[in-house]
Protein backbone atom coordinates (compact mmCIF):
# COMPACT_ATOMS: atom_id res chain seq x y z
CA UNK A 1 0.00 0.00 0.00
CA UNK A 2 1.02 3.42 -0.62
CA UNK A 3 -0.23 6.87 0.01
CA UNK A 4 0.32 8.80 -3.17
CA UNK A 5 3.17 11.25 -2.19
CA UNK A 6 6.31 11.03 -4.23
CA UNK A 7 9.29 10.57 -2.33
CA UNK A 8 11.84 10.74 -5.01
CA UNK A 9 12.94 10.60 -8.42
CA UNK A 10 14.71 7.84 -9.78
CA UNK A 11 16.64 7.50 -12.97
CA UNK A 12 16.17 4.50 -15.81
CA UNK A 13 19.91 3.21 -15.62
CA UNK A 14 19.53 -0.05 -17.96
CA UNK A 15 16.61 -2.40 -19.37
CA UNK A 16 17.15 -5.98 -19.81
CA UNK A 17 13.91 -7.57 -21.74
CA UNK A 18 14.02 -11.55 -20.74
CA UNK A 19 11.41 -13.40 -22.48
CA UNK A 20 7.95 -11.78 -21.58
CA UNK A 21 9.56 -9.44 -18.83
CA UNK A 22 11.61 -6.07 -18.70
CA UNK A 23 13.90 -6.12 -16.08
CA UNK A 24 14.76 -2.28 -15.20
CA UNK A 25 17.57 -0.45 -13.07
CA UNK A 26 16.93 2.31 -11.11
CA UNK A 27 19.68 4.18 -9.89
CA UNK A 28 17.43 6.33 -6.50
CA UNK A 29 18.80 8.20 -3.36
CA UNK A 30 17.22 5.96 -1.02
CA UNK A 31 18.49 2.58 -2.62
CA UNK A 32 21.23 2.12 0.28
CA UNK A 33 17.92 2.20 2.89
CA UNK A 34 16.10 -0.88 0.34
CA UNK A 35 16.52 -4.48 0.84
CA UNK A 36 15.56 -7.27 -2.26
CA UNK A 37 11.83 -8.31 -1.63
CA UNK A 38 10.32 -4.77 -0.56
CA UNK A 39 7.89 -3.00 -3.00
CA UNK A 40 8.22 0.29 -4.37
CA UNK A 41 6.07 2.25 -6.65
CA UNK A 42 7.35 3.70 -9.90
CA UNK A 43 5.08 5.66 -11.89
CA UNK A 44 2.35 4.37 -9.74
CA UNK A 45 3.09 0.38 -10.32
CA UNK A 46 3.91 -1.41 -7.31
CA UNK A 47 7.17 -3.14 -8.49
CA UNK A 48 9.42 -6.31 -6.25
CA UNK A 49 12.91 -5.06 -5.45
CA UNK A 50 15.30 -8.36 -7.21
CA UNK A 51 18.65 -7.37 -6.91
CA UNK A 52 20.85 -4.13 -5.28
CA UNK A 53 23.83 -3.28 -6.24
CA UNK A 54 24.97 -0.14 -4.98
CA UNK A 55 23.18 3.18 -5.57
CA UNK A 56 21.28 1.01 -8.13
CA UNK A 57 18.27 -1.23 -7.92
CA UNK A 58 16.48 -3.78 -10.34
CA UNK A 59 12.95 -4.74 -10.66
CA UNK A 60 10.78 -7.05 -12.86
CA UNK A 61 7.80 -6.28 -14.87
CA UNK A 62 5.60 -8.96 -15.80
CA UNK A 63 3.70 -9.26 -19.78
CA UNK A 64 0.73 -7.83 -17.84
CA UNK A 65 1.84 -5.14 -16.17
CA UNK A 66 3.47 -4.20 -19.39
CA UNK A 67 0.25 -4.28 -20.99
CA UNK A 68 -1.12 -2.37 -18.58
CA UNK A 69 0.81 0.77 -17.60
CA UNK A 70 3.38 2.77 -19.25
CA UNK A 71 6.09 0.53 -17.76
CA UNK A 72 7.35 -0.64 -21.28
CA UNK A 73 7.36 2.90 -22.95
CA UNK A 74 10.27 3.55 -20.14
CA UNK A 75 13.30 4.50 -21.51
CA UNK A 76 16.94 4.92 -19.97
CA UNK A 77 17.56 8.26 -18.64
CA UNK A 78 14.28 8.97 -17.86
CA UNK A 79 12.80 9.66 -14.54
CA UNK A 80 10.44 7.69 -12.85
CA UNK A 81 8.39 8.84 -9.88
CA UNK A 82 9.27 6.76 -6.47
CA UNK A 83 7.46 6.08 -3.41
CA UNK A 84 8.02 3.08 -0.64
CA UNK A 85 5.10 1.29 0.38
CA UNK A 86 3.36 3.02 3.54
CA UNK A 87 4.21 2.97 7.54
CA UNK A 88 1.11 2.04 9.19
CA UNK A 89 1.73 4.51 12.36
CA UNK A 90 2.33 7.45 9.92
CA UNK A 91 -0.12 10.06 8.34
CA UNK A 92 -1.55 9.25 5.18
CA UNK A 93 -1.42 12.25 3.17
CA UNK A 94 -2.49 11.27 -0.09
CA UNK A 95 -5.32 8.14 -0.40
CA UNK A 96 -4.74 4.81 0.05
CA UNK A 97 -3.02 3.73 -3.42
CA UNK A 98 -2.35 -0.03 -3.71
CA UNK A 99 -0.34 -0.01 -6.72
CA UNK A 100 -2.04 -1.69 -8.98
CA UNK A 101 -2.88 0.36 -12.18
CA UNK A 102 -6.07 -0.10 -13.80
CA UNK A 103 -4.98 0.94 -17.07
CA UNK A 104 -2.89 3.67 -19.35
CA UNK A 105 -4.45 6.66 -20.09
CA UNK A 106 -3.06 10.10 -22.15
CA UNK A 107 -2.69 13.65 -21.83
CA UNK A 108 -5.44 15.26 -23.75
CA UNK A 109 -4.40 18.64 -22.44
CA UNK A 110 -2.40 21.04 -20.34
CA UNK A 111 -3.48 24.39 -19.12
CA UNK A 112 -0.68 26.92 -17.71
CA UNK A 113 -3.68 28.24 -14.71
CA UNK A 114 -0.86 31.06 -13.99
CA UNK A 115 0.20 29.56 -10.78
CA UNK A 116 -1.01 25.84 -11.16
CA UNK A 117 -1.56 23.88 -13.91
CA UNK A 118 -5.13 21.76 -15.13
CA UNK A 119 -3.92 18.72 -16.68
CA UNK A 120 -6.62 16.47 -18.46
CA UNK A 121 -6.67 12.63 -19.15
CA UNK A 122 -8.62 10.77 -21.21
CA UNK A 123 -8.64 6.72 -20.85
CA UNK A 124 -10.82 3.85 -22.84
CA UNK A 125 -14.51 4.26 -22.30
CA UNK A 126 -14.92 0.25 -22.45
CA UNK A 127 -13.26 0.28 -19.05
CA UNK A 128 -16.60 1.33 -17.20
CA UNK A 129 -14.34 3.31 -14.89
CA UNK A 130 -15.71 6.32 -12.84
CA UNK A 131 -14.51 9.72 -11.71
CA UNK A 132 -16.14 12.16 -9.43
CA UNK A 133 -15.02 15.58 -8.82
CA UNK A 134 -13.69 15.94 -5.92
CA UNK A 135 -12.68 12.74 -5.50
CA UNK A 136 -9.06 10.83 -5.58
CA UNK A 137 -7.07 9.46 -8.17
CA UNK A 138 -3.59 8.09 -8.69
CA UNK A 139 -2.01 9.69 -12.15
CA UNK A 140 1.95 8.03 -11.86
CA UNK A 141 1.80 7.34 -9.02
CA UNK A 142 0.65 10.96 -7.20
CA UNK A 143 -2.07 10.73 -5.02
CA UNK A 144 -4.56 13.90 -7.08
CA UNK A 145 -7.93 15.21 -6.55
CA UNK A 146 -10.56 15.09 -9.07
CA UNK A 147 -11.55 18.70 -10.63
CA UNK A 148 -13.70 18.26 -13.38
CA UNK A 149 -15.45 14.81 -14.59
CA UNK A 150 -16.74 13.41 -17.90
CA UNK A 151 -17.66 9.91 -19.02
CA UNK A 152 -13.74 8.61 -19.88
CA UNK A 153 -12.01 12.09 -19.29
CA UNK A 154 -11.18 13.82 -16.03
CA UNK A 155 -9.24 16.93 -14.88
CA UNK A 156 -6.64 17.59 -11.94
CA UNK A 157 -5.10 20.58 -10.94
CA UNK A 158 -1.19 20.28 -10.46
CA UNK A 159 0.29 22.97 -7.74
CA UNK A 160 4.05 24.21 -8.50
CA UNK A 161 5.46 21.95 -5.33
CA UNK A 162 4.06 18.46 -7.09
CA UNK A 163 4.91 19.83 -10.58
CA UNK A 164 8.34 20.42 -9.70
CA UNK A 165 8.69 17.32 -7.45
CA UNK A 166 7.49 14.75 -9.86
CA UNK A 167 7.69 14.01 -13.30
CA UNK A 168 4.39 15.87 -14.20
CA UNK A 169 6.78 18.47 -15.00
CA UNK A 170 8.03 16.20 -18.20
CA UNK A 171 3.85 15.64 -19.14
CA UNK A 172 2.99 16.69 -22.68
CA UNK A 173 -0.20 16.55 -24.47
CA UNK A 174 0.16 12.93 -25.50
CA UNK A 175 2.01 11.79 -23.19
CA UNK A 176 0.90 8.14 -22.02
CA UNK A 177 0.21 7.47 -17.73
CA UNK A 178 -0.71 5.07 -15.62
CA UNK A 179 -4.03 5.62 -13.76
CA UNK A 180 -5.20 3.95 -10.58
CA UNK A 181 -8.78 5.01 -9.91
CA UNK A 182 -10.10 5.31 -6.23
CA UNK A 183 -11.11 1.75 -4.58
CA UNK A 184 -13.93 2.22 -3.42
CA UNK A 185 -15.12 3.77 -6.79
CA UNK A 186 -13.86 0.40 -8.29
CA UNK A 187 -16.00 -1.47 -6.28
CA UNK A 188 -19.03 0.43 -6.88
CA UNK A 189 -18.23 0.84 -10.59
CA UNK A 190 -18.45 -3.61 -10.07
CA UNK A 191 -21.68 -3.50 -8.13
CA UNK A 192 -23.22 -1.26 -10.77
CA UNK A 193 -22.21 -3.49 -13.70
CA UNK A 194 -23.35 -6.87 -11.92
CA UNK A 195 -26.59 -5.39 -10.97
CA UNK A 196 -27.49 -4.97 -14.64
Amino acid sequence: MFTGIIEAFGTVVALDPENENLHITIECPFTSELKVDQSVSHNGVCLTVTAIQNNQYTVTAIAETLRKTNVGLLSVNEMVNLERSMVMNGRIDGHIVQGHVDTAGVCTSIEDQQGSWKFTFEYDEELNMITVEKGSVCINGVSLTVIDSGRNTFSVAIIPFTYNHTNFKALREGSVVNIEFDILGKYISKYLSLKS
